[in-house]
């Protein structure tokens, strides 16, 4: 997939949000080269999440920065700086995501680049934004997550926060980061004009949670009430929300509770016809529904309740998922291999264009290892005239 074809980024970013999108901007046929640090890297090369570690590198900077370069430059060393200008001034994209004023301290802020390249895109990831007293915190996923309201809407009433089990803020933060840039991209093939874009990680966040902050800001700041069993949406009636059975677990999306009620051979809820009560009283129908749903297997309620297009479906984890044809299907595992020559699987890009996917095989780069090639490809090094 070749569409960003000839469009070069020069990413300074690290660990998730800001390689996130690099790495899609990749997957649509950007040349991405990451400037790191010589030595040590972008910072998620050693960051580890799991015991899981190839080449001595962990497995999430292989994830994210596949199909991309590596240009290891020392940016407090006046030849290096001078490299990354003239990159800079050859490119049409720059990414970082970084605390305010780091840029500016490094000299590859907004507007020291446009002076470089007046039709730049920039784009940048923040933590909280520039301003304000949260501009210098730390914008890690999980504190973003927690201080957002995002852990307080998941679990039961009575029970803990609950934080989404991957790093939703920092993969949301780069794919908002992926729409901006695009739009500007596109209004520089129509205007000759290119931008800043920012998205932090906040209102990434906030973004994505606006049902239930829409409904918020229109209710009288009512907080919204949780269920006390199977919550799944505090704003959304029983059954929805998450049950045990005899076996796995059953997941149940809006629905007539009477008709479920038949098809479920279930007499205590046959009573609960107005469909006011399915949200007044839904924890008393969801305690029903808890007791009910244990006497059979997931498998035999979805038996009885897809035919019957009842929305459900069965909890899976990855090794049941993955033994499903709806799973097989999709194709979604991508092989790619490093410079070394060491396969690694990990997941595709999901957009198609035209039926086409974005099947890229080059693994995630050496530190450095194409400083030599960049070099020489852009004269680097050479004194400008």
């Amino acid at each position: 997939m070749n569409l960003l074809q000839d469009m070069i980024v020069i990413d300074f970013s690290q660990f998730l949000s800001g390689p996130s999108a690099g790495l899609r901007l990749a997957d649509m046929g950007a040349r991405v080269i990451k400037i790191e640090r010589p030595g040590t890297g972008d910072i998620c090369r050693q960051l580890y999440v799991s015991d899981t570690r190839i080449e001595g590198e962990s497995t999430i900077f292989h994830a994210i920065n596949r199909n991309k370069e590596s240009y290891a430059a020392d940016l407090k060393d006046a030849g290096d700086v001078e490299k990354v200008r003239q990159l800079i001034s050859r490119a049409d994209v720059v990414l970082h995501n970084f605390r305010p004023g780091v840029m500016e301290r490094l000299g590859f802020d907004y507007a020291t680049v446009k002076a470089i390249k007046p039709d730049i895109v920039y784009g940048e990831v923040s933590g909280y934004g520039n301003e304000g007293p949260w501009a210098d915190l730390p914008g890690q996923d999980l504190l973003v997550q927690a201080l957002s309201g995002l852990t307080w809407l998941s679990n039961n009433r009575d029970e803990r926060p609950t934080p989404m089990g991957v790093s939703v803020v920092d993969i949301l933060a780069g794919t908002y980061l992926t729409q901006g840039i695009l739009a500007v991209l596109y209004r520089r093939e129509l205007k000759g004009i290119g931008g800043l874009v920012q998205v932090s990680m906040l209102e990434a966040i906030l973004d994505f949670q606006f049902e239930v902050l829409t409904c918020f800001y229109n209710d009288g700041r009512q907080l919204p009430v949780r269920s006390r069993i199977s919550n799944g949406n505090a704003y959304i009636p029983a059954p929805y929300g998450i049950y045990k059975t005899r076996e796995g677990y059953l997941s149940l999306a809006m629905g007539d509770i009477p008709r479920l009620a038949a098809l479920l051979e279930c007499a205590e809820l046959e009573s609960f016809t107005d469909s006011t009560e399915w949200y007044d009283q839904r924890d008393e129908i969801k305690a029903i529904l808890a007791d009910h749903l244990l006497t059979r297997t997931a498998d035999e309620w979805l038996s009885i309740l897809q035919p019957a297009d009842i929305w459900c479906a069965k909890v899976m984890d990855y090794r049941e998922l993955m033994e499903q044809v709806g799973y097989k299907v999709l194709d979604m595992e991508l092989k790619v291999k490093t410079s070394n020559g060491l396969s690694i699987r990990t997941t595709r890009c999901p957009i198609r264009v035209d039926g086409q996917l974005s099947l890229s095989e080059r693994g995630a780069p050496i530190l450095g290892e194409h400083n030599d090639l960049i070099d020489a490809q852009f004269g680097l090094g050479v004194a400008a005239t």
